[in-house]
């Protein structure tokens, strides 16, 4: 019964996190609602945040490929998905760069052929759909993968160009040690040019590598539904409070 403290405590935090956000939007609603005052709710409207969500790589894109055939780009996609239901249910305006298993070069019909291109127009399109929402926050959703199969844990990098990202990527480091990964000790690393839309974005940002599928035991835990569930509100209750 011990062995599962840390799972229960885990679920516990996240949900109550989520409750209590659901409970603020409620009462900030009720409040409005009370005050019918046009001019306040114009404010909290243009201050309110936009997540902008990027599950990472996409159609002949798979990123890293697991020993067993698993793709990146479907864990990707499916922990982004979680994430966004549970930010949706909190209250949270929540823009999703993709939905379905696709590459976003000829989101904007740029060019006509975009042979050779594809990479740079993809990478350029995720970003310009996060300039495009309302005070965005951006979260990438990726795997790792590295020829050594000893490594593993949550790997979190940060934007340079705002100080709030650093600030973002402890927060989240912090909850995952905490409730999920309490062996991991990962430092956060702050993008050096090596990360495109981390680089160039101007918003709080993050590139989240939720774990390595060159390890066996990680990549089990990756496939898990449970396992998953667990990611995401590690992540919903961190990155609210950021909010």
């Amino acid at each position: 019964m011990a062995k599962r403290r840390p799972i229960l405590y885990s679920l516990f935090f996240a949900f109550f996190a989520l409750l209590i956000g659901t409970i603020i939007v409620a009462l900030g609603l009720l409040i409005g609602k009370g005050q019918n005052n046009d001019s306040t709710q114009a404010i909290a409207n243009q201050n309110r945040v936009t997540l902008v969500i990027d599950a990472g790589h996409g159609g002949e894109d798979a990123g890293a490929v697991a020993s067993d055939g698993t793709l990146e780009k479907d864990l990707n996609l499916e922990l982004a998905s979680l994430l966004c239901a549970l930010f949706e249910l909190n209250g949270t305006e929540v823009k999703m760069t993709r939905t379905t298993d696709t590459l976003l070069y000829d989101h904007y019909d740029d060019l006509d052929d975009y042979t050779g291109q594809k990479k740079v127009y993809d990478l350029k399109n995720r970003l310009k759909i996060a300039n495009e929402c309302q005070n965005p926050v951006y979260v990438g959703i990726h795997m790792n993968k590295f020829s050594a199969s000893k490594y593993s844990g949550m790997q979190i990098y940060y934007s340079q160009s705002n100080e709030e990202s650093a600030r973002l990527a402890g927060a989240i480091k912090d909850t995952n040690k905490l409730y999920l990964q309490r062996d991991n000790k990962r430092q956060t690393k702050k993008s050096n040019g090596s990360i495109y839309i981390l680089d160039n974005i101007t918003c709080p940002a993050v590139l989240i590598e939720c774990g390595f599928l060159s390890n066996e035991n990680e990549l089990e835990l990756l496939k898990s539904k449970e396992y998953q569930a667990r990611l995401a509100l590690v992540m919903l209750a961190s990155i609210s409070n950021f909010t």
